[in-house]
């Protein structure tokens, strides 16, 4: 399966999946400091950036066949990946099938809604979309100005007004131009329910990310998540909404380094020791758990019992 990709850094592959709507380019409020320590590949799926929509049936099922056959073409069996939104629940589904990933960072997953929370979600992105499309003229003025941006990112960032212009510019042409929206849109809304991983099942690092301020995946989601995924283990983005890589962007670096890192040493201590010697290795091991604690004690918590 060839998909248009960008790719750049060195190091240990690490594969970033877009949401709905979005593009390779998504990821630019993160992707240099990702590339100074990894090989980092996008990808544009079907039907979204410059890849072509898939002939048939266009679902989260079919998405993954594809991202599945992109890895096997490209030589990446096992390799650490990252998803957003509807990528996020790509790249869980990739975790569930097991032998594809290694890795998996899934930020505010899509598709755990229930009930009345299914015809929110269309109802609003269904709106939200008509109007990024009509407003396609004047997407440059509104994205240069921080009161129309607020109002029109407001449901996606908790901070909108202190977005990057050219970011918000780039990602609502990709989000009005993507063939696949409103096929993808349905098929979250209302297609089949996400199949979960028993308990054991996966032994490479899991973590869901969210916001906790996001208003399109509800932070009561997450409880639904660790339900189906319960060898994942949960990071909440304090003063964050729908996009963690927006709104927190160096948390969300970090996050993602560390859980690659996280497997690179369970790895290696299953190996023994390597030729670089077992002190390298003790010290890359403590400068992690020195970051992990960083990050455990301000930002991982239970999920709320009221959510």
């Amino acid at each position: 399966m060839h998909m248009n990709h960008l790719r750049s850094g060195t190091g240990t592959p690490l594969l970033l999946i877009h949401g709905l709507g979005g593009s390779a380019r998504s990821w630019s409020t993160i992707w240099e400091p990702l590339a100074a320590r990894h090989d980092v590949i996008a990808v544009d799926l079907p039907g979204f950036g410059a890849t072509p929509p898939l002939r048939g049936e266009t679902s989260i099922r079919s998405l993954c066949d594809a991202v599945t056959s992109f890895i096997d073409t490209q030589g990446l069996r096992g390799v650490d990946v990252v998803g957003s939104s509807m990528g996020a629940r790509l790249v869980l589904e990739l975790a569930r099938r097991g032998g594809v990933v290694g890795s998996v960072v899934s930020l505010d997953p899509g598709g755990f809604w229930r009930g009345w929370e299914r015809h929110a979600f269309f109802s609003s992105i269904w709106l939200s979309i008509r109007a990024v499309r009509m407003l396609q003229p004047l997407m440059p003025a509104i994205a240069a100005n921080k009161v129309a941006r607020t109002m029109l990112l407001a449901q996606f960032s908790r901070r909108p007004w202190a977005l990057d212009p050219a970011v918000v510019l780039d990602e609502m042409r990709s989000y009005a131009h993507a063939d696949s929206f409103d096929e993808l849109l349905r098929q979250l809304a209302y297609g089949e329910e996400q199949e979960g991983a028993p308990r054991g099942s996966i032994d490479a690092p899991l973590v869901i990310g969210w916001g906790r301020q996001d208003k399109v995946c509800l932070p009561r989601q997450a409880k639904r998540a660790l339900s189906l995924f319960p060898d994942a283990q949960m990071h909440w983005f304090e003063r964050c909404g729908h996009f963690p890589h927006w709104d927190a962007p160096h948390e969300t670096t970090q996050l993602i380094l560390n859980t690659v890192s996280r497997r690179a040493i369970e790895r290696d201590c299953a190996n023994g020791p390597t030729s670089q010697g077992s002190a390298e290795l003790e010290r890359f091991r403590v400068r992690l758990e020195t970051q992990r604690a960083l990050l455990l004690s301000s930002q991982l918590a239970p999920v709320p019992s009221g959510q």
